[in-house]
């Protein structure tokens, strides 16, 4: 999840103004209403230029962002589409959703965790690594489970900007590093070892 700082300005005056108006549930409903909203706008290409191009007049958009989102989204939401759209900055729509999301995950003591294995795991597999990583950071993680053909084994955590690579490739990789690193270092010593005893015999 990237964000940018003009995103998280836009994402942290969008959240105050959510828990002023309603507390946690306000926090939880605006952002889903924006994740909604994004959702819409990477399946749907049309709506995609209608909200980032350039070419539409704005005061035009408005009223469109209008007739769309009335009584469909709280109004906090649509008042917060309009100002975006007249700053000229729905593009960062996407971001600014992101960026709320880590907001709201922080306030609950949630962590957004990637995992990947090599094949689909059961719901008691997720459950487990849920509870383990849960235990490890002291905070609730929200789990997004991919699959990666392409791994042996085993499995891969990314946590914010930290990947744990527990698959059976980053084992064989961090085994080859430790044998031309540190295990070269043993392996010539005790050759030296076997010959310095030759040489006395």
């Amino acid at each position: 999840m990237h964000t940018d700082a003009v995103a998280k300005v836009y994402a942290r005056s969008l959240y105050e103004l959510a828990e002023q108006a309603g507390g946690r549930a306000k926090i939880v409903e605006v952002g889903e209403e924006l994740e909604q909203i994004c959702e819409l706008a990477r399946g749907d290409r049309t709506f995609h230029e209608f909200l980032c191009s350039p070419i539409i007049d704005r005061a035009r958009r408005g009223a469109g962002l209008g007739r769309i989102f009335h009584g469909k989204v709280t109004d906090l939401t649509l008042r917060f589409l309009l100002l975006l759209n007249k700053k000229g900055r729905l593009g960062h729509l996407e971001a600014i959703s992101d960026a709320y999301d880590q907001l709201v995950h922080e306030t609950f003591g949630r962590v957004e965790v990637d995992l990947y294995t090599a094949d689909p795991l059961d719901e008691e597999q997720l459950n487990s690594i849920r509870n383990r990583i849960g235990a490890a950071l002291a905070k609730e993680p929200v789990l997004y489970a991919y699959t990666d053909p392409t791994m042996i084994g085993g499995l891969k955590l990314r946590i914010g900007d930290q990947l744990i690579d527990g698959s059976v490739a980053g084992r064989l990789r961090r085994m080859r590093h430790d044998l031309l690193t540190s295990g070269g270092v043993t392996i010539r010593n005790r050759a030296r070892q076997i010959i310095e005893e030759g040489d006395g015999t």
